[in-house]
């Protein structure tokens, strides 16, 4: 028997079943789409993590305070001193830290109602800094400017808004030059930043960033800064700047001991390094889940196969008698196994690209191409796999004893 006349057999034995047919494809459908989406769910919160690392700058340090991790080091510190507006006065002085570019000291509060003409909005993050933070962070303004040192020196009440903040509180209205009351102090905003997007949990453009004395003032008191951010003056030029922030800072902090810091200094690219390595793992568990799928498709075509077999045993006699050699009846379950994983994976591959073009807990997916061919191939593996074994049983039935079957 030719192939074709093989696989003209092997579309009438799954017609002659169409919903039993239909649902083990429908297993292996899900098995593919899965594989397809979740490696896709994987890379693009990979890639979503890696845009908004990256969006801070290559030369960008951020140092914070806690024993741990500091200058990439085990840290057993006992006590911690937390960081301060000297401690960043200390990191910008040129003499003693030569690859440091700018040095912005942060104060940092969250969840503040935002109020403008009867239109109100709680703003994510309410930041106090120096004008470095804007070009340390990368963060660029779309209109309008950036406040300046003498804002700072001067303790104004005047706001650099993100551009979420800019559209729930103003529409379509240009912000620049109105006043925002924020928690009973009104500000006045000179600014308004390009939009950075993101697709995590926190909205990166729901932001107010005001003069650091300003936001001390009205919301968190003189005492500690959460964080200091450095920036070098070259991506390459981030290491002898972590060395001198450590250098620096232990002084400040009067440690004589290098294992014992009590304060962290990250980098990007080490962020984006150890989220690389973290976000791969989480790709690849998402890759071993949504096999499950695929092998259970697999078990699914066993299963129908030799219920197949059981039901045909008496036409299987009939071919056997009549000359069929044992090659023509494996090659036709074998053909109709994967047929199966044929038609289902290759509806699962059409399934797994348009489930991909919705986003999905906040991320939005991005189509690995190996995941799709990977996972069509490895369904039709399956069909040829787990169909090899209903279509042995059924070319290895003796003629005699398969006429007997009722």
């Amino acid at each position: 028997m030719n192939p074709f006349e093989t696989l003209r057999f092997a579309f009438g034995g799954l017609a002659a079943n169409k919903v039993r047919s239909g649902l083990t494809m429908l297993g292996v459908l899900i098995g593919v789409a899965a594989v397809i989406i979740l490696l896709a769910v994987g890379n693009g919160s990979s890639q979503s993590v890696k845009d908004s690392i990256e969006k801070l700058g290559t030369n960008s340090l951020t140092i914070s305070s806690g024993a741990g991790f500091g200058g990439g080091s085990s840290s057993s510190a006992t006590t911690v001193k937390p960081l301060t507006v000297d401690d960043a006065r200390a990191l910008a002085d040129p003499a003693a830290a030569p690859s440091i570019e700018s040095v912005a000291p942060e104060v940092t509060t969250s969840s503040q109602t935002a109020l403008y003409e009867g239109t109100s909005h709680d703003v994510a993050q309410v930041v106090g800094t120096y004008p470095a933070y804007f070009k340390a962070s990368n963060s660029k303004v779309a209109k309008g400017d950036y406040f300046s040192a003498d804002d700072v020196l001067n303790s104004r009440k005047v706001a650099v808004i993100g551009s979420t903040t800019a559209t729930d509180l103003f529409g379509a209205a240009d912000p620049v030059g109105k006043k925002v009351v924020l928690g009973g102090t009104p500000f006045t905003v000179v600014g308004v930043l390009e939009t950075k997007g993101g697709t995590g949990f926190q909205d990166p453009d729901d932001i107010l960033v005001a003069p650091l004395p300003t936001v001390q003032n009205a919301f968190t008191g003189f005492g500690s800064v959460n964080q200091i951010l450095v920036e070098a003056t070259s991506a390459d030029a981030t290491t002898p700047a972590q060395n001198e922030i450590t250098t620096i800072l232990m002084g400040t902090h009067g440690i004589k001991d290098a294992n014992a810091l009590d304060f962290r200094v990250s980098s990007q690219q080490s962020l984006l390094s150890t989220q690389s390595d973290t976000n791969r793992t989480f790709t690849v568990l998402l890759g071993a889940v949504a096999a499950i799928s695929l092998l259970v498709g697999g078990i699914g075509i066993t299963n129908i196969m030799l219920v197949t077999v059981t039901e045909r045993t008496r036409e299987i006699g009939i071919r056997k008698a009549i000359g069929a050699p044992k090659g023509v009846i494996l090659g036709q379950f074998l053909a109709e196994s994967t047929l199966l994983s044929l038609v289902g994976g290759g509806l699962g591959v059409v399934a797994g690209l348009i489930g991909s073009r919705f986003t999905i807990v906040g991320i939005k997916p991005v189509i690995i191409p190996e995941s799709v061919w990977g996972a069509f191939a490895i369904a039709v593996a399956i069909g040829l796999f787990f169909g090899s074994y209903p279509a042995n049983r059924a070319a290895a039935l003796r003629p005699i004893e398969a006429l007997r079957h009722e």
